[in-house]
């Protein structure tokens, strides 16, 4: 394959693994938080809105990146 051509599979590949990671750490924030109460992980929908607004806007900006910067 072309050297060119392999910052795709490379990216996708990265950008996979960053978002796993980053996932888990905030599942285990979740469960250590419930642990901490003594409950069970709970959000409710006003909870996973904001986090998924949150998420647009998080990955909004890395749409943007080095943009302007040419």
């Amino acid at each position: 394959m072309n050297p060119d051509r392999m910052w795709k599979p490379k990216t996708l590949a990265i950008g996979a693994l960053v978002g796993a990671l980053t996932g888990l750490a905030g599942a285990y924030l979740l469960v250590r938080r419930a642990e901490a109460a003594g409950t069970r992980p709970q959000m409710d929908p006003g909870e996973g809105l904001r986090i998924g607004l949150l998420v647009m806007g998080l990955l909004r900006q890395v749409a943007l990146v080095g943009e302007g910067k040419q």
